[in-house]
């Protein structure tokens, strides 16, 4: 007789809210999870961002108007520590030209006080939706699909067939992370990385990855490299740091 494993039911969604309004807040957290999402309320600005920078969120539902910081202020400083989540505004501002604001600066919607909190969790359902749908594109966090072949130390990278192409003709395949820090050093030419930015861009902010890892990753690249006989010149080690990526020579300082 065969046994079927039980399904694991889908995680329920983290909805961080940050609304000083500690009546509003409570309500919204009791419908948010009456419709199946957790619920961290933050009353402060400074409160979310410490909040967000240790953990991981789904979505943020912030308040334009609090005590210590404009909810637009908040979102430019989450963006600034690329913390990046969705995040719908709550206004009680009925001029346009503040929700076009909130729409420019890059928020994924935005809610007019008063509202019905049926129509808040089909909105907050419909962004987590549209976020669902753009992480499935993502080859890492750095890296899409969609993204643009790009060459480096003469071999041509091609992120939507995870595929390098070297001057012989001769096709690899190569890995995600190996990708993502190939794609984040081509970015950043003639800057000198180090090995935290590395993992917060490719794995994530939140990712627990030693840069150990980082280093093994870098050596299956420049192994597949060599036996093709391609200079990694450009491509050198800042010892203590982290790595330089420099086509250009700009500089060479602590390589």
């Amino acid at each position: 007789m065969s046994v079927t494993s039980p399904t694991r039911p889908n995680p329920k969604p983290l909805i961080v809210v940050v609304e000083d309004e500690a009546d509003l807040a409570s309500l919204i957290a009791q419908y948010l999870e009456r419709a199946g999402m957790r619920v961290q309320v933050c009353n402060r600005a400074s409160h979310a961002v410490k909040f967000l920078q240790r953990n991981f969120a789904n979505l943020v539902l912030l308040d334009l108007v609090l005590p210590d910081q404009s909810g637009f202020e908040l979102y430019e400083d989450l963006k600034a520590s690329d913390i990046n989540v969705p995040v719908i505004f709550l206004t009680g501002n009925l001029e346009e030209a503040s929700k076009i604001h909130g729409l420019d600066l890059g928020g994924d919607d935005y809610v007019t006080k008063p509202f019905s909190y049926a129509e808040l969790v089909a909105r907050i359902r419909a962004v987590l939706r549209r976020a669902d749908y753009k992480a499935d594109l993502n080859l890492t966090k750095n890296v899409r699909v969609s993204d643009e072949p790009f060459d480096f130390c003469g071999a041509k990278i091609t992120p939507v067939r995870l595929e390098i192409t070297f001057p012989d003709g001769e096709i690899t395949t190569i890995g995600r992370k190996e990708l993502g820090i190939l794609s984040y050093l081509n970015e950043h030419p003639g800057e000198v990385i180090t090995r935290k930015a590395l993992i917060h861009s490719v794995w994530g902010q939140h990712a627990d990855v030693r840069s150990r890892s980082i280093d093994q990753y870098v050596v299956k690249v420049r192994e597949l490299f060599k036996k093709k006989g391609l200079d990694l010149a450009d491509f050198q080690t800042v010892h203590g740091i982290g790595y330089i990526f420099d086509p250009k020579k700009v500089t060479r300082k602590g390589a």
